[in-house]
C-alpha cells in the first residue's frame, strides 16, 4: 500500500521529468507520454481509493526525518482519483488543442507537475510539504496560464492570478508557524490529537489558537477559490489555454473546500469562525451568480459561475456540511472541466446560427412574455412552494430521521427549497399544450435529482466522516443560538413566500411598477454591469500606491 501512493504521487512528476529531458527528441510524441502516465496514474488511484474504502484507517508514511509525511486516508485517496481524472481528460484534450502552439512539450511537463503538486497537496500529513505544494500549485498555474508569451492579456492577468495566490499564502504559512511554535512539530495527525485533547491552548497576546489558525486557514482558502473582494482574477484569467482554464475551474480552484476540510479537527473546536466562513461564502455565491447572468462573454460568464459555485461550497463548510463541500466539489469539477472544453465549439456554433429555437422558453427567459392562462394562485402555491418542501423534507427524513435537529441541514434545506420552487415555477409559466403531462415530468426529475443528491452525500457523510460524534461536533460548531436561528427561519420562510406572490402577480403594469420599480431595477443592474466597481477600486488603489513609492523614492534619493 505504501509503494502504491507513492507510485500514484511519483508517475506525474516522473513524467514531467522525462518529457522535459526528450521533448526534442520526442517532439509530438512527447504528449502521448504524459497521457499514458497520466492513464496510468489514474488507475492506481483507483485502486488506492478502493483501498481506502476497505480499510478507512488513517495510515502515514514519511519519507524524511521531520517532514515529508505522506497521508493515506479517506480524503486524501478521494481526492487524488478525482485529480487524476480530471487531469486526464484535459490531458487528451490538449493532445490536438495545443499540438500548433508553441511550446508544445514545455506545456504537458507543466501539466504533469502541476497533477504531481495537486496530488501531493491532498495527501501531506505534514504542514511543510502541505506549504510547499500549496505554494507550487500556485507558481505552476502562473507558468500555464501565462504560457502564450507573446499574449499581453494572458501574462497580465496570470500575474494578478499570482499575487492573489501570494497573498492566500501568507496566511497559511502563519497558521503553520503557529501550530509548530504550539506543538513542536509539523505532523498532522500530531497537532490534531493535541488540539482535541487541549482546545483551549492560547497562542500570542492570549488569542484563542484554534480559533486564530481557523481564521488564518479560512483566508487561505478564500484566496485560493475566488471568495467575494479576491474574485477579481478568476473571470478576467480566460487568455490562457482553455485546457489551463478547464484544470483551474475544475481542479484548482477547489483547493480551498479542501483545505478547510483537511483541517476539520481545528474547527469542531471553534465557535465563531464558520459563521464568517458561512456570511463569505453566502456573499459570494449570490454576487457570482448574479455578475454571471449579466456577462455576454460565455468563458467570463463560466468564470462567475464558479465563482459562485466555490461560494456555495464555503458557505457548506460555513455551516458545518464539511463532506457535503467534497461532494460539491468533485460534482462541480466534472461539469465545469467539461464546460470549459466544449465552450470553444459552442462559440464556434453561435457564429454560425445561434440555434435558438422561438418557443416558449426563449419567449419567457429573453422576450419576457410569460403564460397567459394563470393558474389559480393557491394552487400554484402547493405545486411550486409545497410540493418541493415536501420532496426534500422526506429525501432527508429516509436517510437521516435527526436532521431536523442540525441547524446546517436547515439552512441547505432552504436553499434546495428555493431552487425546486423556482424551477417548477418557470415550468408553469410557460406555455405548452399538456401542461400537466409537463409538470408531471418536472415533479418526478426533481424527485429524481434530490433523492440521488441526498443518498450519495449522505454516502460520503459516512466515507469521509464515519465518526458521527465528529460529524455532529461540525455542526454544533456552526450552530447559533437557538432563539435567532428560528427568528431567522421564520423571516427567510415569509420573505420567500412574500417574493412568490410578487412574482407571481408581477406582470400587472402600474404607478409603482413603472416609477419606482423599473428605475431602481435598471441602476441595480448598471452595478451588476461594472461588476460593483471592485476593478475600479483596485485599480484606483494600485495607482495611489504606485503616486506614494515615486515620491518615498524621490524624496529617499533613491531614483
Amino acid at each position: 500500500m505504501q509503494q502504491l501512493i507513492l507510485l500514484v504521487i511519483a508517475l506525474p512528476f516522473i513524467s514531467a521529468i522525462v518529457t522535459q529531458l526528450f521533448c526534442s527528441r520526442l517532439g509530438k510524441r512527447a504528449a502521448t507520454v504524459s497521457v499514458m502516465s497520466l492513464w496510468l496514474t489514474f488507475i492506481l488511484a483507483c485502486i488506492t481509493l478502493w483501498l481506502a474504502i476497505s480499510d478507512p484507517t488513517v495510515q502515514e508514511y514519511s519519507l524524511l526525518f521531520s517532514w515529508g509525511v505522506i497521508r493515506f486516508d479517506s480524503l486524501g485517496t478521494l481526492m487524488c482519483l478525482v485529480i487524476s481524472a480530471i487531469s486526464l481528460i484535459v490531458h487528451v484534450y490538449s493532445v490536438r488543442y495545443m499540438v500548433e502552439e508553441p511550446g508544445y512539450g514545455r506545456f504537458f511537463t507543466l501539466l504533469d507537475l502541476m497533477t504531481g503538486s495537486l496530488m501531493l497537496m491532498v495527501v501531506a500529513g505534514d504542514l511543510i510539504t502541505l506549504v510547499i505544494a500549496w505554494h507550487l500549485v500556485g507558481i505552476l498555474l502562473y507558468f500555464l496560464l501565462g504560457h502564450d508569451a507573446r499574449s499581453r492579456p494572458a501574462y497580465r492577468y496570470a500575474f494578478w492570478t499570482w499575487i492573489t495566490y501570494r497573498f492566500g499564502d501568507l496566511p497559511l504559512i502563519l497558521a503553520a508557524v503557529l501550530l509548530y511554535q504550539a506543538f513542536g512539530s509539523w505532523s498532522l495527525s500530531y497537532i490534531f490529537e493535541r488540539i482535541a485533547a487541549d482546545p483551549h491552548m492560547l497562542t500570542v497576546f492570549d488569542f484563542s489558537l484554534v480559533e486564530v489558525v481557523g481564521s488564518l486557514i479560512a483566508l487561505a482558502a478564500f484566496a485560493r477559490s475566488a471568495q467575494f473582494l479576491l474574485h477579481t482574477w478568476l473571470p478576467y484569467t480566460m487568455s490562457g489555454p482553455t485546457p489551463v482554464s478547464a484544470l483551474m475551474h475544475a481542479g484548482i480552484v477547489n483547493a480551498g473546500g479542501f483545505l478547510i476540510n483537511r483541517f476539520a479537527p481545528v474547527y469542531v473546536e471553534t465557535s465563531g469562525v464558520l459563521h464568517w466562513v458561512l456570511v463569505v461564502g453566502l456573499v459570494t455565491a449570490v454576487l457570482g451568480s448574479l455578475l454571471m447572468l449579466t456577462q455576454n462573454d460565455i468563458k467570463k460568464a463560466l468564470g462567475y459561475s464558479t465563482m459562485g459555485q466555490m461560494g456555495f461550497m464555503i458557505m457548506e463548510c460555513g455551516v458545518g456540511a464539511f463532506s457535503l463541500a467534497i461532494y460539491h466539489l468533485i460534482a462541480h469539477g466534472l461539469f465545469k472541466g467539461t464546460m470549459f472544453l466544449s465552450a470553444g465549439g459552442v462559440i464556434g456554433k453561435a457564429r454560425q446560427d445561434d440555434g435558438i429555437p422561438k418557443d416558449a422558453l426563449y419567449n419567457f427567459v429573453i422576450a419576457k412574455r410569460p403564460a397567459r392562462n394563470r393558474k389559480p394562485w393557491l394552487l400554484m402555491a402547493v405545486m411550486t412552494l409545497a410540493i418541493p418542501a415536501v420532496v426534500i423534507f422526506l429525501a432527508h427524513w429516509l436517510v437521516a430521521q435527526d436532521f431536523i435537529h442540525k441547524q446546517g441541514a436547515i439552512i441547505l434545506l432552504f436553499f434546495g427549497w428555493i431552487t425546486g420552487a423556482q424551477l417548477l415555477f418557470v415550468t408553469y409559466r410557460m406555455r405548452t399544450k399538456n401542461f400537466t403531462r409537463l409538470f408531471a415530468l418536472m415533479i418526478t426529475s426533481f424527485v429524481i435529482v434530490v433523492l440521488g443528491y441526498t443518498f450519495i452525500s449522505h454516502a460520503f457523510d459516512l466515507f469521509l466522516y464515519p465518526d458521527q460524534v465528529f460529524a455532529a461536533r461540525l455542526y454544533a460548531a456552526a450552530g447559533i443560538d437557538v432563539f435567532w436561528f428560528d427568528a431567522i427561519v421564520i423571516i427567510i420562510t415569509l420573505t420567500i413566500i412574500a417574493n412568490w406572490l410578487r412574482t407571481y402577480y408581477g406582470t400587472r403594469k402600474g404607478y409603482y411598477v413603472e416609477r419606482v420599480y423599473k428605475p431602481l431595477w435598471l441602476a441595480f443592474y448598471a452595478l451588476l454591469s461594472r461588476e460593483f466597481y471592485i476593478i475600479e477600486l483596485y485599480t484606483s488603489l494600485v495607482r495611489r500606491l504606485d503616486r506614494l513609492a515615486t515620491r518615498l523614492n524621490v524624496l529617499l534619493r533613491w531614483v
